[in-house]
């Protein structure tokens, strides 16, 4: 009887298992293929996982930028500094005011926890609102700067390239496109934007107003300045890479008046470090074993 039970216990175990195996089958193979490749199914999934997290984010901070009373002049005004930041999706825009109501909450929760509050609740908590209701602006204003600076420093490559495939035969068009094909891992700020100069010329926007907004959109004075050269040498029909060539000189000289400027600003910036930590070390040095001695001699004398 106990071997017939156990007979029957086999088999069911075997029957389950198998069973079992053609049911998961799919999923195995989905784990032996994560072992074999975990790198190729990694990467996808990290990025569905930044997209989840950031649309979850962006639908998060539109209820709450619902609470802020905003115009559309305002809105218009924050979505052009965006732009200059080189953020261009609407969700940005629930983002930054969003961010002006979270900010301060959070600012206020932290002086509430660690019970700086306490000392003067009224200025400390209205200070905590104010500093976060502005926070995302500063915030957003030094991105643009830092933005800026890339494309300013990043600009006489690309004149340079422009001028290296205008000569080698290839119209500005295809110059402007093999140079943000080339310039996006190097200089991703302005390889970005001349990106979006090529999609809006192969949308039939004129070449003249593309590369407007390419200057509108950086907000860069030597790029504005590029951008009415090149509208001029088309206009009177003179040589586009004589000219982007003349234009990179001059900025590389302007750079490097820029640079030597700054370098003999030193000299006064210098002035206080010396004055108030420099100095001081040397007085205590060079001084206080004569006024020990002096102390000391002092001292002797009165004492007689």
């Amino acid at each position: 009887m106990g071997f017939i039970a156990f007979t029957f216990f086999a088999i069911f175990l075997l029957i389950a298992s198998g069973g079992l195996l053609l049911f998961y089958r799919e999923a195995m193979l989905k784990r032996l293929s994560d072992v074999i490749s975990p790198r190729a199914k990694q990467e996808p999934r990290l990025k569905t996982a930044i997209q989840q997290t950031g649309s979850s984010i962006s639908g998060a901070m539109g209820h709450l930028e619902r609470i802020l009373p905003k115009s559309q002049a305002e809105v218009s005004v924050v979505q052009k500094r965006l732009t200059l930041a080189g953020y261009r999706s609407e969700s940005a825009v629930k983002i930054i005011y969003g961010a002006k109501v979270l900010v301060p909450l959070i600012l206020c929760t932290l002086a509430i926890v660690s019970g700086v509050w306490h000392a003067n609740p009224m200025i400390i908590l209205v200070s905590a609102l104010g500093l976060g209701f502005v926070a995302p602006d500063f915030w957003l204003g030094r991105l643009i700067k830092k933005r800026q600076g890339k494309i300013r420093r990043g600009l006489p490559d690309v004149l340079d390239l422009l001028v290296i495939c205008i000569e080698a035969g290839l119209s500005l068009d295809q110059a402007t496109v093999r140079t943000a094909e080339e310039l996006r891992a190097a200089q991703p700020a302005i390889g970005d934007e001349l990106g979006v100069v090529v999609l809006e010329q192969r949308a039939g926007i004129a070449r003249a107003e593309a590369w407007k907004g390419f200057g509108e959109r950086t907000g860069v004075d030597s790029v504005r300045s590029l951008v009415s050269i090149l509208i001029q040498s088309e206009k009177f029909g003179t040589s586009v890479a004589k000219t982007l060539r003349t234009h990179s000189d001059t900025l590389r000289t302007q750079r490097r008046q820029k640079v030597e400027e700054l370098a003999a600003k030193t000299t006064v910036k210098l002035v206080f470090p010396l004055v108030f930590f420099i100095f001081p070390s040397l007085f205590l040095v060079t001084l206080g074993p004569a006024a020990i001695i002096m102390a000391e001699s002092f001292k002797k004398f009165l004492t007689h």
